[in-house]
């Protein structure tokens, strides 16, 4: 690195101790721009790495909300707007017991390039609460979303700041939230995206992360004049990413293998089909249950507690569940047993270690940033429709994620070319080419909107 990175670097530790998640993001994606700053002094001259690594605004506020039993009870809710200078905030909400600051702060530089990358008007954002909806009732869910939104609507606005479902912000509390705001705003707007569709929703939005994800799969085998046609492939999650990218990996001629959830994973040698997926779906979106019980259900599968699938010999592998979930060691053992292909569906699923054994193989590796867009461009689409107040078909919405997905493939893979000194004819560095082209978008904006 130059001194210019490195000297922000050791500016953005010392500033922000204690939180390893937004450090190891802000570390890789300044890790890997140096190219493009050695290139273009104006970058450093209007001190973009400090400006960038910055929230532009960060709220956090006391939650207050009654359970069933009539006690009082109080969590902390946030919003980090990072940066609006290509378009208003757009990120998820998360509500998960392991929220806290830092981890917001990742997800929402994440965002910033990511967003950059769909092509679409959107700046970067991410929010939530230590809030676990999980055991809670509708009517504790409705209390605890009403309260977070009465502070919450102060500073968000179809224009200002989007903000969208994540980890326990589904359809149910997307539209108690929305409730609160239309109530206390008097305005029915676009605010929000994730929303049903019978009141301002878009279709193949809870495809859109999954689809995505193997839509940039299949640009990359392509690269190599493959596809995913008979390829075996172990996916981690069984949620609403890691459901949509089974099927469609179903769809294109892929066997799937396995699933999991926070307690461990499922494999089924046989693949998990279109029938025992439904079955799936059935489990985690209505009756709420463990993993475990599909290797109950389906004979032949087996049920491993307390581990992750990453010692499953595949081709190709899919992490769909959190963040940090495969360490050096699991990458390295993936690469060992075969794995070819790496395309991530959750948010920074793989460590610094993993990401080097990756790049060190030279296998195709999709980061996060550009293989898990598809939600948020999909989400793009809904602010769209809901500004036009049109509503596009399934085929129409799913034409323009595919072509979206061919986008930020093609911007990363040329950047790559460009910038990056280490890709060869046989390996494109898609980790430099999706933060390079990000960036140089947000970064020339930056400069072209002057010191604000």
């Amino acid at each position: 690195m130059s001194d210019y990175t490195s000297r922000v670097l050791e500016q953005v530790r010392a500033k922000n101790a204690g939180e390893p998640e937004f450090l190891q993001a802000v570390q890789e994606v300044i890790s890997t721009i140096a190219p493009v700053l050695s290139a273009n002094k104006k970058y450093e001259d209007n001190c973009i790495l400090e400006r960038i690594t910055e929230p532009e605004r960060t709220i956090i506020f006391r939650v207050p909300w009654q359970d069933d039993k009539g006690n009082i009870r109080i969590n902390r809710g946030f919003r980090v707007e990072f940066n609006s200078a290509i378009g208003p905030y757009k990120g998820g909400l998360r509500f998960h017991p392991s929220v806290n600051l830092g981890i917001l702060k990742f997800l929402g530089f994440e965002q910033v390039f990511k967003n950059s990358l769909t092509t679409l008007a959107m700046g970067g954002g991410k929010g939530g609460s230590d809030f676990d909806p999980k055991g809670k009732s509708d009517m504790e869910v409705m209390r605890f979303c009403q309260s977070f939104m009465t502070e919450l609507q102060r500073h968000i606005g179809p224009d200002t700041d989007v903000p969208a479902g994540d980890i326990g912000v589904g359809g149910r509390e997307i539209g108690y939230l929305f409730g609160q705001y239309k109530r206390l705003r008097n305005e029915f707007t676009g605010v929000l995206t994730g929303k049903a569709l019978n009141w301002g929703g878009s279709l193949i939005r809870p495809e859109a992360t999954g689809y995505g994800c193997v839509y940039f799969a299949q640009e990359m085998l392509a690269t190599k004049n493959d596809d995913l046609q008979g390829k075996v492939c172990v996916v981690s999650g069984s949620g609403n990413v890691a459901q949509y990218l089974v099927e469609k990996l179903n769809q294109l001629g892929a066997k799937v293998v396995t699933m999991s959830d926070s307690n461990g994973y499922i494999f089924d040698p046989e693949g998990i089909n279109a029938e025992k997926l439904a079955w799936v779906m059935e489990l985690k979106n209505v009756r709420r249950g463990r993993i475990r019980e599909y290797a109950e259900h389906f004979k032949g599968a087996q049920y491993f507690e307390g581990q992750r699938p990453w010692s499953v010999p595949c081709d190709c592998a899919f992490p769909c569940a959190t963040q940090n979930e495969i360490n050096g060691q699991e990458a390295a053992t993936l690469i060992k047993n075969g794995c070819k292909l790496v395309a991530e569906g959750a948010n920074m699923p793989t460590d610094l270690d993993g990401i080097n054994n990756y790049l060190a193989a030279k296998i195709l590796y999709g980061p996060a940033k550009a293989a898990n867009a598809g939600g948020v461009a999909t989400s793009g689409l809904e602010m769209a429709q809901n500004s036009q107040r049109l509503n596009w078909t399934s085929e129409e919405v799913d034409a323009k994620l595919h072509s979206i997905m061919v986008n930020i493939h093609r911007n990363a893979y040329d950047h790559a070319r460009e910038f990056s000194g280490d890709c060869t004819a046989d390996f494109t560095n898609y980790v430099a080419g999706a933060n390079i082209a990000g960036f140089v978008k947000v970064a020339d904006a930056m400069i072209d909107q002057g010191l604000v």
